[in-house]
C-alpha cells in the first residue's frame, strides 16, 4: 500500500518567548541557517536601529542595511546593495514593511529570510507574500517564506499597543475568510487546502476566545503564535485564501477609495470581518467578533474610524473590485447600493453601540 505524503513549507526555525532576541546568533547556528555569522541585516530607522545596538556585539560578522520605507525601489535597492556580499541569510529586523523588503530582497538574491518581527501588526511576518508599494499604488509579490522566525515578546511589548490591536483583528478575520473560502467551495466547486483551512482557523479561534488582554504575556504569545500559523497556512495553499475574503476586500477599499484617510490594515479587516459575518446570516459569530474586537480596543463601526455610514457602504459596493476573480460573500450576494445600506443599519443594530 502507498504510503502519501506531502512536504510543508515552513520555517525550519520559530522562536517565540520573552529574551528571544538574545539568542537569535545562536538559534541560527544551531539550525545551520548561518553558522559563519554572515548575515546581511535590514533594519528601520526606529526600532530595529535601536535593537541593532543590542544585538551588533553578538553578530560579529552581520553587515547592516538601513532601509527607508516600504516601497518596492526600496527593495529592489537593498537586493543590489546585499547580491555582492557573501551572505548566508538576510535578517529583516524590524515592522512588517522592514520584513517585507527584506523578503522582496532576499528572494531576488537567493537567500533565505530570517524573519525578527518588532511588532505584532499583521500575519505578514511568516507569509509567503511582501507587499510593497510600487508607482500603481500597492502590490503583492510571491516570495519564499523565512527559513526562521524570532518573536522576542520583551520587544513585543514595547511596541505602541495599537500593532498589538492591529495583529489582533488581521488573525481574528481568518474565521470570516475560511467561510467565504468555503462558501466558494459550495458554489463554484473551488477547492479547499483542508489543512491549510484549519491551520488557519484554528490561530483565529484560539485570539478569539483567549481571555487575556494586550498587556497579557501569555496572550502575546498565543497572537504571536497565531500569525505564525496563518503565515504557514497561506504557505500550504499557495495563495492568502486562508487569511483573506471579503473581509480583505472591504480593507483594500478602504486603501483604495481613501488612500488618506484608512486606519491601519487590522482594525480596517477586523470591522470587515465583523460586517461580512453579519452578511453571511452568522449572526452570533458576528456579534463574538465585534464583542471581542471592542474588548480589544478595535473598531466594529465605521465612525469609529472617521468615516460615515455612507462612506462604509461605497466601500462594501466596491470592495469586490479590489480582487477580480476572488469569490465571497459580497460576490455571492451582489448587493444594490440600497441593501447595503439596510443591511448596515441592521448590522449596526445587531452588535449594538
Amino acid at each position: 500500500m502507498p504510503v502519501l505524503t506531502r512536504l510543508i513549507p515552513s520555517p525550519v526555525a520559530v522562536d517565540i518567548r520573552a529574551g528571544a532576541l538574545n539568542d537569535l546568533a545562536s538559534v541560527l547556528a544551531d539550525e545551520r541557517v548561518s553558522q559563519s555569522g554572515r548575515l546581511a541585516v535590514a533594519v528601520s530607522g526606529g526600532s530595529g536601529a535601536r535593537l541593532r545596538e543590542r544585538i551588533a556585539p553578538s553578530l560579529p560578522g552581520a553587515s547592516w542595511y538601513e532601509v527607508g520605507g516600504g516601497t518596492l525601489d526600496d527593495a529592489v535597492r537593498l537586493a543590489g546593495q546585499i547580491k555582492s556580499g557573501r551572505y548566508d541569510a538576510v535578517v529583516g529586523l524590524g515592522g512588517g514593511k522592514i520584513i517585507d523588503c527584506a523578503k522582496f530582497a532576499a528572494a531576488r538574491v537567493g537567500l533565505p529570510l530570517v524573519a525578527v518581527p518588532t511588532n505584532l501588526a499583521h500575519d505578514g511576518l511568516c507569509s509567503p507574500v511582501a507587499t510593497l508599494d510600487n508607482d500603481a499604488g500597492r502590490g503583492s509579490y510571491g516570495v519564499p517564506n523565512p527559513i526562521a522566525v524570532v518573536i522576542d515578546l520583551d520587544v513585543i511589548r514595547q511596541a505602541p499597543a495599537r500593532f498589538v490591536r492591529s495583529g489582533i483583528g488581521d488573525v481574528v478575520s481568518n474565521i470570516s475568510a475560511i467561510a467565504d473560502w468555503e462558501l466558494s467551495q459550495r458554489v463554484n466547486g473551488e477547492k479547499v487546502d483542508g489543512l491549510a483551512a484549519a491551520m488557519a482557523r484554528q490561530a483565529g479561534e484560539a485570539v478569539l476566545r483567549h481571555p487575556g488582554g494586550i498587556a497579557d504575556q501569555d496572550f502575546l504569545q498565543v497572537l504571536a503564535e497565531a500569525l505564525v500559523l496563518t503565515g504557514i497556512a497561506m504557505s500550504i495553499s499557495g495563495d492568502s485564501r486562508p487569511s483573506s475574503g471579503a473581509c480583505h476586500e472591504i480593507s483594500h477599499s478602504f486603501d483604495l477609495l481613501y488612500p488618506q484617510r484608512a486606519a491601519s490594515h487590522g482594525e480596517q479587516v477586523g470591522l470587515g470581518a465583523a460586517f461580512a459575518m453579519h452578511l453571511r446570516g452568522a449572526h452570533e459569530q458576528s456579534a463574538l467578533i465585534a464583542g471581542v474586537l471592542r474588548r480589544h480596543g478595535l473598531p466594529v463601526l465605521p465612525e469609529e474610524i472617521g468615516f460615515s455610514a455612507e462612506e462604509f457602504v461605497r466601500v462594501v459596493e466596491f470592495a469586490p473590485e479590489t480582487r477580480p476573480g476572488r469569490y465571497t460573500i459580497l460576490e455571492h450576494l451582489d448587493l444594490t447600493t440600497e441593501q447595503i445600506k439596510d443591511i448596515y443599519a441592521d448590522y449596526v443594530k445587531a452588535i449594538g453601540s
